[in-house]
């Protein structure tokens, strides 16, 4: 990000903004607790939350993201805090008092919301001027969601926003999916579940599709959800389901469908059509012909996000 340059063009002339960290650390979180949803596609809870009289901490911002997962931002302006640990601290503190927070889920989003979140991989997303390499190795030995993400200020007219380095976090914890009540039946498949059971032909292209997303970029992480696979960077650009009865992966792309010539029993607009994962164009993948004629939508989609 310190290379990064950006011009205004006026009247053929190029002229530099100079790109520099905030004057304030506040004055960042204000702005992103403002578009969060925009920068991050999570859905904005509480400023400062505490963490009370015991533990005597405040979060900077929480919120829950497109996957339903909880978030805690911590900010700073100085590369030499200690960020990282100070919001695994506070990520700790959220996993022993759950309770908390689906009340403070439930009272914005409602109990729909507040019953839908997945505690299996909470985020932490530290938003800094910089990192240091000693940053950046750290994360990878902590068996957490965490993100490092570099933020520039140019001008007050721009703000970018740099991925450094993402870890997935492997959870330990087994949360069943929903049932019906009075009903004897077993508990109902996942996702997991779906691609587990699908012929050998569906599985090999859903590999092929994996290994298409993490080729966009470094950035790319993947998280299985009760219902779907969702690929993001800083958002998601890509949620799959597995169909093995029809042999069909369905997959959500972030694009808008008005810009896309679509084909009849491959893509569609479901903008006003209710399914799961995020995303307004629909694509049908049966086979490789039709898995290369995605991926530049797949592209289109990761680019945006």
């Amino acid at each position: 990000m310190s290379d990064l340059k950006i011009f205004r063009i006026d009247g053929g002339m190029a002229t530099e903004l100079p790109g520099t960290d905030m004057a304030l650390e506040k004055s960042l979180q204000t702005m992103i607790e403002r578009n969060m949803e925009t920068l991050f596609g999570v859905r904005f809870l509480a400023s400062e939350y505490s963490t009370g009289i015991n533990h005597g901490g405040r979060m900077d911002s929480v919120g829950i993201d497109e996957n339903h997962s909880p978030v805690i931002f911590e900010y700073k302006r100085s590369t030499n805090e200690n960020v990282i640990n100070q919001g695994l601290f506070y990520l700790n503190w959220l996993l022993d008092h759950r309770a908390e927070f689906q009340l403070l889920v439930m009272k914005q989003f409602g109990v729909q919301a507040a019953e839908a979140i997945d505690w299996r991989n909470p985020r932490l997303v530290c938003v800094a001027g910089g990192f240091t390499k000693y940053d950046t190795h750290a994360v990878q030995q902590i068996n957490h969601s965490i993100e490092l993400v570099r933020y520039r200020d140019f001008s007050g007219q721009l703000l970018a926003l740099e991925l450094v380095t993402a870890t997935k976090g492997s959870s330990t914890e087994t949360v069943p999916a929903p049932t019906l009540k009075n009903s004897s039946s077993s508990p109902a498949k996942t996702v997991s579940d779906y691609l587990a059971q699908a012929p050998a032909t569906l599985q090999d292209l859903y590999a092929e599709f994996v290994a298409y997303c993490e080729s966009l970029g470094d950035d790319v992480t993947q998280k299985a959800t009760k219902l779907y696979f969702a690929f993001r960077r800083l958002k998601n650009f890509a949620c799959v389901e597995v169909h093995p009865q029809t042999k069909i992966l369905l997959v959500f792309l972030k694009i808008d469908p008005d810009t896309v010539d679509l084909a009849l029993g491959f893509s569609r607009d479901v903008r006003n059509i209710g399914h799961f994962g995020t995303g307004d164009l629909e694509i049908r993948i049966r086979n490789r012909d039709e898995l290369a004629k995605a991926l530049p939508l797949i592209e289109r989609s990761y680019e945006a996000s």
